[in-house]
């Protein structure tokens, strides 16, 4: 089966679920953001801040106690809950608990950006999984290493890597994936039982029955620090309003490089940063909701 093209006509017509007009942010989905670390705290600002671009009603973010206040303060829409850190800095298992209440109810869940010591981090992340029963869960970064330990997931969880991180975790060489990515992202997401976004130039995105899509409508400028993070906050995001995370995942892979392509119009090519990415998202969504224009019957002579 070949990869089947992802741009804005396929958006149109995969359209995300309806909203009603007195909707409110209950309705639109509460996505909780886990990761960070004293030395990353931007990760999960960039993301979470995107996830609510996305059309999300309510943001929980879960990160390091070391730089809880900080965050709290940059995204003063979110609920900012401190996780307890070890002496390297990676997230403990023993500080779940006050996680709970926040998991329960929510309906989407990122975990991974900004995350430090990501190989500690593992019995924090496993264990988190086990509490997401049901929820759509989004592993990016740092995150991915508890791939390993999983071995298949039970649940609906999408991967996000790019070549290198891909070939960590397969153990498949960057040329090889290279030279053969379909392949490699299909074997991943069939192994793992969960949708993989093989990220680069061509973006593919793969499920565990074997479809897939092929976007190529990258932009240069989207190669830049923290731009991973806004994209996998837009996938949560549009988890959250109730798109399977197949959908959530092309409508992100495809408003994220739309954004790219927009600011390279108005800043340049490249420089601008992925702070300002998220900003341009919402009115892209609603262009990419516009259902397609037909041309007219021509007129009878």
């Amino acid at each position: 089966m070949t990869f089947r093209p992802l741009d804005v006509r396929t958006l149109r017509e995969w359209p995300l679920p309806a909203l009603a007009h007195d909707a409110d942010k209950e309705e639109r989905g509460r996505v909780v953001v886990v990761g960070g670390s004293r030395e990353i705290a931007g990760a999960v600002q960039l993301a979470g801040v995107a996830a609510m671009r996305a059309g999300a009603g309510k943001l929980v973010i879960a990160t390091a106690a070391s730089v809880a206040v900080q965050v709290g303060r940059a995204v003063p829409e979110a609920r900012v809950i401190a996780l307890p850190e070890s002496g390297s800095g990676a997230l403990r298992a023993d500080g779940l608990g006050v996680l709970a209440d926040s998991l329960e109810g929510a309906a989407a869940v990122l975990v991974g950006p900004g995350l430090m010591d990501p190989e500690a981090c593992v019995p924090f992340i496993v264990q988190l999984l086990a509490l997401c029963r049901g929820i759509p869960v989004v592993l990016d970064a740092g995150a991915m290493d508890a791939v390993a330990a999983m071995g298949r997931f039970e649940q609906p969880v999408l991967v996000t890597p790019h070549a290198g991180e891909m070939a960590h975790l397969t153990g498949i060489a960057k040329e090889a994936i290279a030279r053969d990515p379909e392949s490699v992202a299909r074997r991943a997401s069939a192994q793992w039982n969960a949708s993989v976004a093989l990220k680069g130039a061509a973006t593919l995105v793969a499920t565990p029955d074997g479809g897939g899509w092929r976007h190529d409508g990258g932009h240069p400028g989207l190669a830049t620090s923290g731009s991973g993070d806004v994209l996998a906050g837009l996938i949560a995001g549009f988890a959250a309003r109730g798109a399977t995370l197949e959908q959530a995942c092309a409508w992100g892979v495809v408003l994220h490089a739309l954004a790219g392509r927009t600011l390279a119009r108005s800043v340049g090519a490249v420089g601008y940063l992925a702070r300002e990415l998220p900003g341009v998202v919402p009115g892209l969504v609603e262009k990419a909701a516009r259902p397609l224009r037909r041309s007219p019957a021509p007129k009878a002579r």
